[in-house]
């Protein structure tokens, strides 16, 4: 029973791949550049790298905003997140955060659990939302005029500009799909990092590894098989359902996005920053949708090219819908899971039943 509880953070972690990590070759292959059984293979082996390497990360941002300390608490929120993102995904076509899904599922479980929510740990990532895909359409827009005016001055052949601009999309979505492990991880298996059922320490062949790098390799196996099995559709919607990219675009799109998840997910480089006595910023999950969409959009500013205002309204809606959905499933399941199986969903809280049981029962 106690392994059936990683099930839901499995699924989340399969819906992720089938969403938030296409985004990152959407492009490459929305404009043809990559086929997608290439992007699968390369962006299901470099998520999995980045979420072991993920360690705790932005892991430690999801406990602060709520400390979910049962393993039925852990396995209703994840399914909560899940099933939102399934159903507006899969069933609706709204590419969705998973971020904000989750978010809203933890803060169901702090309402029904009476439990605080960290108003401060919230306003982080509620500024995240507004911040990543802004930052992504900065660099974004930076990086495709100075990849334009390079190739201008350079009056590199346009065979030679097409293998290049392949190569780097290859590279890119490596490197986004890395940064996407290292970042998003946290929205899969975070919940669980206190209720975790793996032994401190789990033998590996020659590896030990941790009862966190264990969660976070299973999170990372199944954002894999959501890349493998069902990402392509989203990368299509994506790729080509927001604005015209060439194949420089593209390239600049995937790089911009993989930059921004990097820079909110990796805690070497805030180390970094604070032993060269350098501000940071906090390390939160952000979306790897939102970046792709902010990029996407800094480009066609820059470019002054047209923006499909409808699919861009699909994706808005998505977004603000997502969290809201998530909560609400996750205060009927758990109340389900308390009231009707009675399964403790935070220490101390017994359920019901379990209350007003006889002595000896």
């Amino acid at each position: 029973m106690i392994w059936f509880y990683l099930t839901s953070g499995l699924f989340l972690g399969w819906v992720l791949g089938a969403n938030d990590a296409a985004n990152l070759f959407g492009t490459a292959v929305g404009t043809r550049m990559l086929k997608f059984r290439t992007a699968a293979l390369v962006g299901s082996v470099f998520v999995v790298i980045g979420a072991v390497a993920g360690s705790h990360g932005t892991a430690r941002t999801l406990g602060r905003l709520g400390a979910i300390d049962a393993l039925p608490g852990a396995f209703m929120v994840a399914l909560a997140a899940a099933i939102s993102v399934f159903v507006l995904l899969m069933k609706i076509g709204l590419p969705v955060s998973i971020t904000q899904a989750i978010v809203g599922a933890i803060v169901g479980w702090n309402l029904f659990t009476g439990r605080p929510t960290d108003l401060k740990t919230l306003t982080q990532l509620l500024s995240t939302w507004l911040l990543s895909p802004v930052l992504a359409g900065v660099i974004a827009a930076g990086l495709f005029l100075l990849a334009r005016s390079s190739v201008s001055g350079l009056k590199i052949h346009l065979l030679e500009v097409d293998g290049i601009t392949r190569s780097g999309l290859l590279a890119a979505g490596a490197f986004g799909a890395f940064s996407l492990g290292l970042n998003d991880i946290a929205n899969v298996m975070g919940v669980f990092v206190r209720v975790s059922p793996f032994p401190e320490k789990t033998t590996l062949g020659p590896f030990q590894a941790t009862s966190v790098e264990m969660l976070f390799l299973l999170g990372g196996l199944a954002i894999a098989a959501g890349i493998c099995t069902y990402s392509r559709r989203v990368m299509l919607k994506v790729g080509t359902g927001l604005a015209a990219l060439s194949p420089l675009a593209a390239l600049v799109v995937v790089l911009s996005a993989a930059l921004v998840l990097f820079l909110f997910g990796s805690p070497d480089l805030q180390r970094g920053l604070k032993a060269l006595h350098l501000p940071g910023w906090p390390l939160v999950p952000i979306s790897a949708t939102q970046a792709v969409v902010g990029a996407i959009l800094g480009i066609s500013i820059v470019r002054r090219s047209a923006i499909r205002t409808k699919a861009l309204g699909d994706i808005l809606l998505g977004w603000l819908v997502a969290p809201l959905l998530a909560l609400v499933i996750a205060l009927v399941g758990l109340f389900v899971l308390q009231n009707v199986f009675e399964l403790p969903v935070a220490a101390g809280r017994v359920p019901a039943a379990a209350r007003t049981s006889p002595p000896g029962r």
